[in-house]
């Protein structure tokens, strides 16, 4: 089973990318919306008992854990050290439901897959991309967001530059939807061809 690393900057559209393979029928364990789940059971106590008042109704409240982690950045630390173990443990889990079912390929979307070291547990690595203009206009027509927070963002993610000098596959989401749709199913013949030989690349058996 081919363990795809799905990554990219902010913005660049690697959400939508994600749901492309989806589309094809590829398997897609979405690390976001593991945190968003946690957010709302496990995490909620160590999120607390890290960020005093920043959950709410059993469950985190993202504006303000954002508040608190805005003030003071040593936290994301703190915040990773409590959310990665168990993401991680979620994607054991589905790699294992996946690799039961026999399917030949899954996506793990991993918005910090070089930051985190999870490039070294997949087998080919996918990045998304576009022209930083487009980039920029994408996230700061998002609700709330402003120059700063974007700024912020970005410095606590590898350069898209050295993102794509270090995929094996590089999708560009500057130019439509059905493009970037034909690109994904590119990768995944060209998977299908020439699929990799050496499957120990760290992923659990």
């Amino acid at each position: 089973m081919i363990r795809i690393g799905l990554t990219g900057s902010i913005g660049m559209g690697k959400s939508t990318s994600a749901k492309l393979f989806a589309e094809a029928g590829i398997p897609v364990n979405d690390s976001d919306a593991v945190v968003h789940d946690l957010y709302s059971n496990g995490a909620v106590p160590l999120v607390e008992a890290a960020f005093p008042g920043s959950t709410r109704n059993g469950m985190v409240d993202r504006q303000e854990l954002g508040r608190q982690l805005s003030g003071d950045p040593s936290g994301f630390k703190r915040l990773e050290a409590i959310v990665h173990p168990l993401v991680r443990e979620r994607e054991r889990l589905f790699l294992k439901r996946q690799r039961q079912a026999g399917v030949d390929m899954v996506v793990l979307d991993i918005p910090l897959l070089f930051e985190t070291g999870a490039d070294k547990r997949v087998d080919k690595i996918v990045v998304v991309s576009c022209d930083p203009q487009i980039q920029r206009q994408r996230v700061l027509a998002r609700p709330g967001m402003t120059e700063e927070k974007f700024d912020m963002i970005l410095s606590r993610q590898t350069p898209d530059a050295e993102k794509r000098a270090r995929a094996d596959y590089v999708i560009d989401t500057g130019r439509s939807i059905d493009a970037a749709r034909e690109q994904v199913k590119e990768i995944i013949a060209d998977l299908r061809q020439k699929p990799p030989t050496d499957e120990s690349k760290g992923g659990e058996p």
